[in-house]
């Protein structure tokens, strides 16, 4: 049984949230949330739905934001895939008893106030790879 529930988003590094957020929104008539500040991440993101899945811009707060490092290297554009999951713990605990290499060995609290880690990428094939648990409902 898969681990992976569903893409959840992809994150795209962005220089000026404003202006990408302004260009989603004139090109593709999408309504993005309302701009959240993850302070231990030195981001600023925003979130806008595409079907099922969404897609996050996020916008360095300080150059030595692991974004901000990120643009300062690479420039704009795609940074990470976000998948959901059921129960993240477990999938942290199996992937490092598996030798996947993680950044996070425990779950913190991301952008939408939802439980998040990030594997590294040399361990997922190049791409920063991001796992979502959402609330349980009910």
């Amino acid at each position: 049984m898969s681990v992976l529930k569903k893409i959840y988003h992809l994150g795209y590094a962005v220089e000026d949230l404003d202006v990408a957020t302004r260009f989603y929104e004139t090109h593709f008539g999408v309504s993005p949330s309302e701009p959240e500040e993850v302070e231990e991440q030195g981001i600023r993101a925003v979130m806008f739905p595409v079907g099922e899945s969404m897609i996050e811009l996020v916008e360095p707060t300080r150059p030595d934001s692991p974004v901000g490092k990120f643009i300062e290297k690479r420039g704009q554009g795609f940074h990470h895939v976000a998948f959901q999951v059921e129960d993240l713990r477990a999938a942290l605990r199996d992937l490092k008893a598996d030798g996947v290499e993680l950044i996070d060995e425990e779950p913190r609290i991301g952008a939408g106030g939802y439980r998040m880690a990030f594997l590294h990428p040399q361990g997922a094939f190049g791409v920063l790879t991001e796992l979502v648990e959402l609330p349980k409902s009910g």
